[in-house]
This record gives C-alpha cells, structure tokens and sequence, in this order.
C-alpha cells in the first residue's frame, strides 16, 4: 500500500501565526515525550514512523510549502509537487500520475489518502493499514475512515451508513448510502441517530480507479504531461468529484481520539502549557493561552477564556469561543507573509519603505542553521548587502569563493550570482533594493553546496583556460 499526504491550506483561522505560506500543520505549539515543541505534521510524522508506515509514503504540496516540510521533517521526504495550489482532486490526480508513471506503481496497488495535519490517536494507524484488506473484502472502488461523532457539529461533512442489516458488510464496515457537506445544527442532530460518521478525508482506491478517472475526463495519465495542463483541472475536492459520485464506497467507523485543531479554541484545548514565547501570565487568568513569536514581551493580568497570539504579521487578543471569527477578518488583507520557514532556516521581513525616486527597501533577518546553505542563484530586479551579525560560513560571489564570520558586509549587485553556507549557525541582516522586491525574483542555478562547489570549480577551470 502506498500512503499520500496532503498538505496544503492558507490557514487563515490561525492568523497571526499562520498565512498563505505557513499553514496551521506547520505552527509549533504541541509537545512531543520529550516535551519538545512540535508541529502538527511532525506529531504525525513521529506517529507513522512509529507504525512503520514511512517507507511508503509521499507527501503531496505545492512549491510553496515544500521547503517548510523539508525543514520540518528531513531532506529525505519524498515529495510530489503541485505547480500550484488548487484542491484535493488535483493533488490526488496528480499524485496518482506520478506513482503510476513515475514510480512504476502497479494498477492493483492500494493508494491511501490522508491529509496531514489530523489530531488523532495511535489506534488511528492501524485503521490505515486495514484500507487494503477492506477494498479486498468489499469489492468496492473507495474506502473510507469515519469518525464517531462527538457531538452534532455543523462544521464537518457526514457520511450516512446504509441501515439494513444486509448492507453491513462484515463487522465495523458499512455500505455507504448519502454524504451530507456541514450541515445546520438540527440536521445534525437527525444525522446523528442515523449513526452517520464524521468526514476525517480519509481514502483508499486502487491506482486503477484514479488512473481511470483521469483517462474518462480526458486528461493525461503521465505525471509530465499532467503537470503541463494541471491549470485545466477542476479545483474542486476529491469528495465532490469523485466520492460521491461513486457507485461502490465502504466505510470503516473510527471511536477513538480525532480532533480538527482548526482554530485558536480547538489547538489551545492540546497544548500542555499556556505560555510559548517571552511573556508573562498573572495567577489571575483561567483557560488563557499566549504565543508569542515576537522579541517584545507580553504581559497578560487576570484575563479568562483569551488567546493572544502575537508574529510579525499581526497580533491578535480574542474570546476563544469566538476566535473562529478571524478567518473571514484575515482574507482582507492580502500583504506578503512577514515570517516564512525554508528548508535552510528561517526569514523574518522587519522593514520595508518606497524611497522617493520610487524604489523598494526591504529588510529582512535570516537564520541560516549550520551545515545548510541558500541556492546559488541571481535576482533581476534587486541588489542586496548582507551583514554577517553571528556564525560564520562559506559565501560564493560570482564563482569566487570565499570565508565570512560576523561583523562582515557582503554586496551582491543586480545580477551577480551567490550562495552561502553556514558551517555554524549564521545569522545574518538582509537589506534588498530595487524596483521590484518580490519572493519570484530568483533565478536558482544549483540547490546543494556538492552541486555549487563542482560549478564554482568547473567554472574556474573553464576560465583559467
């Protein structure tokens, strides 16, 4: 059985920590045994490796998330890149292509789908590895997991069990009869006593079934060609394209620990502590959460039932049953993200400003962490000047290599090629200018240091010849 997950989302029901670039399954505020803080993805990463569901999994994401997820969990994930984000069906259409023509994967094999960022208990995963034998002992052409209710939520979408006892299958797997996409409070209710299930998202198919459901729409099955349209690709949800269109689908109830840690209310009922970041929190304050990303201290007196949660891109003071509100305030604002992770460290932007002849200042604090490195790449539209405030590493200019340490100032002129690496943890001040100061703006010619240091040298060769 091969494993996708899905990552994908703005996550803007977690704003100011979250944005378009920095989803929720990224935000660290979670603790591991170790007492450690970790993210939702890597709660989950941790969770598969212990079920020995790693060696056949692939993470399915667009190019912006991909160096978070690089950073967050290793070099060595697998990934299947979206040229862009659209929805769930694309993404498993695509990644669907890429196992059948990329990886060689067999028309019979399971394929079992799951987004990445579910809250769920350990008894979880072994439901997972179960999706096979269930498509077997079916016949059906999809499977999915759904979660015993709780309570009559109207956040989340139900699938109906048929009710006869002819259309139970065999013990703890149903025939599924209707789906039913967030429905009022009262139906809800209705939903319930008809042992409806929760929507976790979910899935096992045969590589066939998707294969197929490619060739019926007329698109191309090899991953190559389906990159090349993917802009024709319905954004739409795997649910609606394709489950609920399906003549044969099976459901597996799940009673265990499954929580959305969607919002601010939801994720502070799983952290163990109240405070995370520099702050203060008076005996006064009952069921009040702080995370705080900033330098700057918060001082929190005699508040209950609050969330502040504080970034570079805004602070936020809310009622937590209320908190839920800040999705529909946050579309309104569209400025680029002010924190983003890559798979070298971290950037911070802590200034920018319009000169008066019209050109862009913008100033940024990267962390660069030891033995990982920046591409070696050139900007079209912008120079930069560094300063080397901690660390010490390699910087190439222009095929010249050479060593920096603290206190250091690097030019780089529009167009020159560079690329650093930090040997120690570097720590380093960014001043970017010019007419256009977009994330875009790069031209990548190598992406590993093995690969920069054989062009720098074949380059040098080629010129000293």
């Amino acid at each position: 059985m091969k494993l996708i997950l899905l990552s994908g989302g703005s996550g803007k029901r977690l704003w100011p920590l979250s944005n378009d670039v920095r989803s929720k399954q990224f935000l660290k505020m979670l603790r591991n045994p170790n007492g450690e803080l970790e993210s939702m993805v890597q709660r989950l990463w941790r969770q598969l490796a212990a079920n020995g569901l790693l060696d056949s999994l692939y993470v399915s994401t667009s190019k912006t998330q991909a160096d978070m997820i690089v950073n967050q969990l290793g070099t060595e994930v697998p990934l299947i890149l979206e040229p862009k984000q659209r929805d769930t069906f694309p993404a498993i259409a695509l990644a669907a292509s890429f196992l059948y023509s990329r990886e060689g994967v067999d028309l019979q094999e399971t394929v079992a789908v799951m987004p990445v960022d579910p809250y769920v208990g350990e008894d979880f995963f072994a439901l997972i590895k179960q999706l096979e034998h269930v498509l077997d002992q079916s016949g059906a052409d999809l499977a999915l997991i759904g979660v015993t209710p709780t309570y009559p939520s109207s956040k989340y979408g139900y699938i109906v069990p048929a009710e006869s006892k002819a259309d139970k299958i065999q013990p703890q797997m149903y025939r599924v009869l209707s789906f039913t996409e967030k429905p009022s409070e009262e139906q809800a209710k209705w939903l319930l006593k008809r042992r409806a299930l929760w929507n976790c998202g979910v899935f096992a198919f045969r590589l066939e079934t998707m294969i197929k459901e490619l060739e019926k729409r007329g698109y191309p099955v090899e991953y190559d060609a389906l990159i090349q349209q993917y802009d024709r690709l319905p954004a739409i949800s795997f649910d609606y394209e394709v489950v609920e269109k399906a003549e044969r689908v099976v459901v597996v109830p799940y009673d265990g620990e499954w929580k959305d840690l969607g919002t601010w209310n939801t994720i502070t009922e799983e952290m163990t502590v109240n405070l995370v970041g520099k702050g203060h929190l008076d005996n006064g304050c009952t069921n009040t959460h702080v995370i705080n990303e900033l330098d700057l201290p918060i001082v929190v007196i005699g508040t209950s039932d609050v969330v502040v949660a504080a970034s570079p891109d805004g602070i936020l003071v809310s009622d937590k049953a209320k908190s839920h509100r800040i999705k529909d305030i946050a579309k309104e604002w569209n400025h680029r993200p002010m924190f983003e992770e890559r798979r070298w460290g971290w950037y911070q932007a802590i200034g920018y400003q319009t000169t008066d002849s019209g050109a862009e200042v913008l100033t940024k604090r990267l962390h660069i962490h030891a033995e990982r490195n920046l591409s070696y790449q050139y900007h079209r539209h912008r120079s930069e000047v560094w300063v080397i405030v901690a660390g010490e590493g390699e910087f190439v200019l222009d095929d010249r290599l050479r060593h920096v340490q603290a206190g250091d100032v690097l030019e780089i002129p529009v167009g020159a090629k560079h690329a650093i690496k930090a040997t120690a943890d570097l720590d380093i001040i960014e001043v970017q200018m010019g007419d256009s100061l977009v994330e875009d703006d790069i031209v990548r010619l190598c992406l590993s240091w093995e690969e920069i240091m054989e062009r720098v040298n074949r380059d040098q060769l080629e010129g000293g010849a």
